[in-house]
């Protein structure tokens, strides 16, 4: 192919990204919905306008790096440990229990799979899947609301963080055991080495990013750095201990978050993803999306995903804060506050694909599960709020 030809591809993917990512925010969907749809209708399956190369490969995966960075570097280190235990008790319930039920829904259709099998740890993955939770359409209810600030709203936040990095934790795991010259404890090895690495690398890294940061703040060469270090611990990440690199630049977000000018490096990075990066990215999940082979075992499939990932979000996080003194209803708000899916899903089902852990047509439902969780958490927080204070007025 010309090399001029990546030109046409790289405009066709934004401006429908755009216009489709407008759409969906005008239907009160996220705008990586319509990014999603824009590059399933110019991919092979519908309109045939642009094919998945090797160079939008690399670009979406560049995309996904700096997704989780600024994801990191968005981290508030303070609210997490104030909220730390109960928030962390209910991120674990809200990450153990959807894997499991992930894993036995997968089996249920497709049958029971022996541990260790190639089929028992894509079933696995299923489960993966539905462990993270994005907040970002709670949040905004939340603010409409004026609950953001309220117990409530301050738990679901530092337990959606907490469960994006027991969620990660997982993948990396479950990547690393799929692995057939890999064994359990080289895997529990690398991983632990890994945040070792991390914890040391972190501390030194913060160090010398704060000194930089003193002497000349709010200038370019601090996110020029803060970039450098995210492909750096990326790289990392995956040559030398076999961890996913989303996983490196993650853990490099959270190492610089706590720097005064984490807002600026963030502010620089969202350009970045957002002018070209991140559309691309969101647009390769639709273009990777198979529809072709969409039969009514996979629509049936997905209906079982949506309500299972759903659920099991609200029974996990509802049950677990129950266990933690929280009232009834409260209870509710949290697992409901909790059921949102998002990009970490997105990025978590691209990993799957690249290690043969997940199909392309399987996106179809991953898709299916992030609109409907959309729309409605939203809906359900205003019911259960306005239900709550009828009740608190009666």
């Amino acid at each position: 192919m010309e090399s001029y030809m990546v030109f046409k591809d790289l405009a066709i993917i934004i401006i429908a990204a755009k216009v489709c990512g407008i759409a969906a925010r005008k239907c009160k969907a996220p705008q990586v919905v319509g990014e999603i749809i824009a590059g399933l209708l110019i991919g092979p399956s519908i309109l045939g306008w642009v094919n998945q190369t090797e160079f939008l490969l690399e670009m979406a995966e560049i995309g996904v790096i700096l997704l989780m960075f600024s994801a990191g570097l968005e981290t508030d280190l303070r609210d997490l440990m104030k909220t730390g235990p109960v928030a962390a008790l209910i991120a674990c319930a809200g990450v153990f229990i959807p894997l499991i039920c992930g894993a036995l829904l997968y089996m249920a259709f497709y049958g029971a799979a022996p541990w260790g099998s190639e089929e028992f740890y894509k079933a696995v993955f299923v489960g993966t899947i539905l462990t993270a939770t994005s907040v970002s359409i709670t949040v905004q209810s939340l603010k409409e609301m004026g609950k953001l600030k309220g117990k409530v709203g301050t738990t679901i936040l530092s337990a959606a963080i907490i469960d994006d990095v027991i969620g990660i934790i997982v993948l990396t795991f479950v990547i690393g055991f799929k692995s057939p010259d890999s064994d359990p404890m080289s895997v529990i090895v690398s991983t632990v080495s890994f945040f070792a690495f991390a914890i040391i690398v972190g501390f030194l890294s913060y160090k010398l990013f704060q000194m930089v940061d003193a002497k000349y703040p709010h200038t370019r060469r601090i996110p020029i750095a803060g970039l450098a270090f995210c492909l750096a611990m990326a790289y990392i990440a995956e040559r030398y201990f076999g961890i996913a690199d989303i996983t490196g630049a993650y853990v490099a977000g959270i190492i610089l978050c706590s720097i005064r000018d984490s807002e600026y490096i963030a502010e620089k990075m969202d350009i970045n993803s957002y002018m070209m990066f991140g559309p691309i990215f969101f647009a390769s999940i639709g273009l990777k999306t198979s529809v072709d082979h969409v039969s009514m075992d996979i629509l049936l499939f997905s209906a079982a995903f949506v309500a299972v990932g759903l659920v099991s979000k609200i029974i996990g996080c509802g049950l677990m804060a129950r266990l933690c003194k929280f009232k009834g209803l409260d209870c509710v708000k949290i697992g409901v506050g909790m059921m949102t899916r998002g990009e970490v899903a997105l990025i978590v089902s691209q990993k799957g694909l690249s290690a043969g852990l997940l199909t392309p047509v399987y996106f179809t439902s991953v898709i299916l599960l992030i609109i409907v969780s959309s729309i409605a958490t939203p809906i359900l927080l205003k019911v259960l709020f306005a239900a709550d204070e009828k009740g608190q007025a009666g």
